[in-house]
């Protein structure tokens, strides 16, 4: 329980084990395109998986999820510019950079929330937050620069569209501390949030068309499982390091995702990448321990 209590509290530790578990989402959404499934139908499984499961543990625990107008407009909106819209890009892109290469788009986020935080005031890092976040920019600019797998260049039209998916993330890390629900939980909050991004996702998938895949996920009964699992697990995490590390921090859960993207990728999914994809990720690394150390010193 100390333990448990230990990393609750800890940002860094917050940080390690939600890029950990956003990591995963990676291997596991380039295996279900390998098996067919499509970008929407895997995106609406994670967000309605996710959001039954937490918010069944809401009920479990004898709160409820309450839906006054404040949180209705949070939900929706963090749905759409959280989940909904970057698990679609991610699940799109993936085929085409490979799992390790898609990751990497997670550490661009840092900057573009520094930028927008900045702007808007909502949390000013340390010059040493800045220059970690300076230096995980450059790694991954020039792993984005390698265009995927080794020998496979993407084409362009799917490094741009990668490259939507931290601008979309950035937004949301932003809004969901400047318009954060007075005494909302973090299960609350990722529950309804998910629920409203599977509500979106299941319109995009019967438009697309792809409404008959669903039943694919039954033949990918152990994969969908952990998918769900780790997910779900994952956004309980993810909203306690939003409300204690700030959304600028949070951001930095980009590098961890990208650092399991290319491991994972290479020694299970047979994934190859150029010498620069990986000097790029060491550069990342050391701008994580950069960017947890000025966390630390300001605490």
């Amino acid at each position: 329980m100390r333990a448990m209590n230990s990393v609750w509290n800890s940002p860094a530790w917050l940080l390690i084990v939600t890029g950990s578990l956003l990591g995963l989402t990676l291997p596991f959404g380039k295996l279900s395109a390998e098996a067919g499934v499509p970008p929407a139908v895997w995106a609406l499984l994670v967000s309605a998986g996710t959001g039954l499961v937490l918010v069944t543990a809401l009920l479990a625990s004898g709160a409820r999820l309450r839906l006054d107008a404040h949180r209705l407009r949070y939900f929706i909106v963090t749905a759409a510019i959280s989940y909904a819209v970057p698990n679609l890009l991610m699940f799109s892109a993936m085929p085409h950079l490979g799992a390790g290469h898609t990751g990497i788009m997670f550490t661009l986020s840092p900057v573009i929330t520094l930028l927008l935080s900045l702007i808007l005031g909502v949390r000013r890092p340390n010059a040493l937050g800045v220059a970690g976040i300076a230096a995980g920019f450059g790694g991954a600019v020039l792993v984005a620069s390698t265009r995927g797998e080794a020998g496979a260049p993407a084409a362009l039209s799917w490094v741009l569209i990668g490259l939507l998916i931290p601008v979309a993330l950035a937004t949301g890390n932003i809004y969901r501390t400047w318009d954060w629900p007075k005494q909302a939980g973090t299960i609350e909050l990722a529950a309804g949030s998910h629920l409203a991004a599977a509500a979106m996702l299941m319109i995009a998938v019967v438009a697309t068309g792809d409404a008959g895949a669903i039943g694919r996920l039954g033949e990918l009964k152990l994969l969908s499982a952990a998918q769900i699992a780790s997910a779900s697990s994952m956004f309980v995490f993810f909203f306690r390091l939003q409300a204690v590390g700030g959304p600028v921090y949070l951001s930095q859960i980009g590098y961890v995702a990208a650092a399991v993207g290319l491991v994972s990728g290479t020694l299970f999914l047979g994934e190859r990448y150029e010498p620069a994809t990986w000097l790029g990720a060491l550069i990342v690394g050391l701008g994580i321990a950069m960017t947890t150390r000025a966390q630390w010193g300001e605490r």
